[in-house]
C-alpha cells in the first residue's frame, strides 16, 4: 500500500482515454494514494497517451524530457506512461526516456498498481498487450475516481473492425471486444445509485455492439441496449459515441426517438464529402449514402443535434474533392464540428499512400472549412434565440464564477447568470447565440 503518497494524471486524447485515467486514479486512490494538485506535488506520474495524429507523440516526447529534471531532482519520483502511444511505442519509451519507470498498454490498465510494485522492487517494467492474442476482455469492476460526480463515462466495447486506412486505433487496442449487456446495465444501475444522472456510452463503433456475443443464440443490438439503458431509474440522459455511418441503421434512431432518456444528440463522422476519397479511406459509405442517413436520423429524431469529425487533406485529395466537402457540410449543416489536418501514422496504409498534399494547401482548406463551420454553427445558435431548454448545471464558468455552465440535451452549452449544484436540471430561455456557445435565463 503506498498509503499518503501522492499521485499526478495527465490525459491526452479521447474519451476513452479519459475514462481509463478515471480507472487508473481509482485503482491508485484504492492503494492509498491521494491525487495531488500539481507535477510537483506529486509522487508518481501517470502519463495517459494517445496517438491518433502525430503532434500527440511530439507532446509525449517534449513532456517526458521536461520530466527528466524532475526525476533528477526527485530520484524517488515515479513516472508511468500508458495508452495508446505506449502500446505503440512498446520498449522505445524506455530506450529514448530511461527515466521511466513503468510502460503499460491499452489492454493493461487494471494492472497499473501490480506495475509499480515490479518497479519499486525491480527496476523498469514494460507490460504491453499483444496484438496476436485474444483479447482478455473488459475488466468490470474496476475502482473509479470520475471528476464528476453526477456523469459518467460507460465503455460497452474496446477494439475497432474497421480498417479506415487513415486510423491506427486497430493496431493499438485490438479487435473489436464487447461487453455482455448485463455488465453494462449493472454498471449503469450503480452508477445511478451513487447519483449519477448522465451516461456516455463509449465505443470505437457503438453500432457493432454485439456482434461478439452470442447470448442464447442471438447477437444483442447496440438498439437493445439504448432502450435497457434507458429504464435505469436515475439515470435522466443518455449520450453516446461514436457511431460509424456504414454501421447505422433506422432501429437505433427509433431507439433514440422511444427512449426518453437518450438524447437528441449525435456525433455522426464525415470525415470527407469527395466519394474518391471516402473509399481511399475505407469508410464504406459514400456522400450521398451518408446525407441520406442524416436525414433519416433528422425525419425520425425531433430537434436532432449534430456534430461530426472531418479530415482536410487526406492523400490525393484534390481542389474538387474538398469542394466536394465543403458541399457535404454545407448540406449536412452540423451543430458542430471537429476538423483535422491529415496526420500520417506510421503503420497505416494512408502513411505509404502517394499523393500527399502540401502543407500550405492543407492550411488553405483547413481555414475556408473552419470559416464554412463556424458561420453554420453561429447561424444554428442563432435559431435557438426564443426556446425554452432543459438544462444540466456542470459547474460555474471558468471565466466568472457568478454564471452557471449548463449544457442542453443537444449538447450546447447555455451561461446563466446564478450558482447552482452540478447536476441541477431546470428549464431557461435562450436570449444570446454567440460563436460557440447561448446565453439564457432562467425560465
Amino acid at each position: 500500500m503506498r498509503e499518503g503518497q501522492s499521485y499526478f494524471i495527465r490525459t491526452f486524447g479521447c474519451q476513452m482515454n479519459e475514462h481509463d485515467s478515471e480507472r487508473i486514479a481509482g485503482l491508485l486512490e484504492s492503494d492509498g494514494m491521494v491525487q495531488a494538485d500539481s507535477v510537483d506535488a506529486a509522487d508518481l506520474i501517470v502519463l495517459n497517451t494517445c496517438t491518433i495524429r502525430e503532434n500527440a507523440d511530439t507532446k509525449l516526447y517534449g513532456y517526458l524530457g521536461s520530466l527528466k529534471r524532475v526525476k533528477t531532482e526527485r530520484p524517488n519520483l515515479r513516472i508511468a506512461v500508458g495508452g495508446c502511444s505506449a502500446q505503440k511505442e512498446r520498449d522505445f519509451i524506455q530506450e529514448r526516456a530511461g527515466w521511466v519507470d513503468v510502460v503499460f498498454g491499452t489492454h493493461n490498465v487494471h494492472r497499473v498498481v501490480d506495475l509499480l510494485d515490479h518497479a519499486e522492487e525491480w527496476g523498469p517494467v514494460t507490460e504491453i498487450w499483444d496484438e496476436t492474442k485474444a483479447a482478455s476482455g473488459i475488466p468490470s469492476g474496476l475502482p473509479v475516481r470520475r471528476e464528476s460526480e453526477h456523469s459518467a463515462w460507460v465503455t460497452i466495447t474496446i477494439g475497432c473492425n474497421n480498417s479506415c486506412t487513415f486510423c491506427i486505433v486497430p493496431i493499438v487496442r485490438g479487435a473489436e471486444v464487447s461487453r455482455r449487456p448485463g455488465d453494462v446495465i449493472r454498471e449503469i444501475e450503480g452508477l445511478a445509485a451513487s447519483g449519477v444522472k448522465e451516461i456516455t456510452l463509449l465505443g470505437q463503433n457503438v453500432n457493432s455492439y454485439g456482434r461478439d456475443l452470442d447470448l442464447n443464440g442471438r447477437q444483442p443490438l447496440f438498439a437493445d441496449l439504448l432502450r435497457r439503458a434507458g429504464t435505469v431509474r436515475g439515470i435522466e440522459r443518455i449520450r453516446y459515441t461514436s457511431p460509424h455511418p456504414k454501421d447505422f441503421r433506422e432501429d437505433v434512431a427509433l431507439a433514440m426517438a422511444e427512449t426518453p432518456a437518450v438524447c437528441e444528440q449525435i456525433h455522426f463522422p464525415l470525415q470527407s464529402g469527395s466519394d474518391r476519397i471516402l473509399a481511399r479511406m475505407h469508410r464504406g459509405y459514400t456522400a450521398e449514402r451518408f446525407l441520406t442517413k442524416l436525414e433519416m436520423m433528422r425525419s425520425i429524431v425531433p430537434d436532432l443535434a449534430t456534430s461530426t469529425d472531418v479530415i482536410v487533406g487526406f492523400p490525393g485529395e484534390t481542389e474538387e474533392d474538398f469542394e466536394g466537402t465543403l458541399d457535404a457540410m454545407q448540406r449536412a449543416r452540423f451543430d458542430s464540428a471537429y476538423m483535422f489536418q491529415f496526420s500520417p501514422r506510421p503503420g497505416t496504409p494512408a502513411a505509404d499512400m502517394d499523393g500527399h498534399v502540401d502543407p500550405e494547401i492543407i492550411q488553405d482548406r483547413f481555414e475556408r472549412l473552419t470559416a464554412l463551420q463556424d458561420a453554420i454553427t453561429l447561424e444554428n445558435n442563432q435559431m435557438q434565440v426564443g426556446r425554452t431548454v432543459s438544462v444540466m448545471v456542470e459547474g460555474p464558468s471558468k471565466k466568472d464564477p457568478s454564471v452557471a455552465t449548463t449544457r442542453t440535451r443537444g449538447n450546447r452549452i447555455v451561461h446563466i447568470e446564478g450558482e447552482w449544484e452540478p447536476g441541477t436540471f431546470f428549464d431557461a430561455r435562450v436570449v444570446r447565440a454567440a460563436a460557440h456557445h447561448l446565453e439564457g435565463v432562467l425560465f
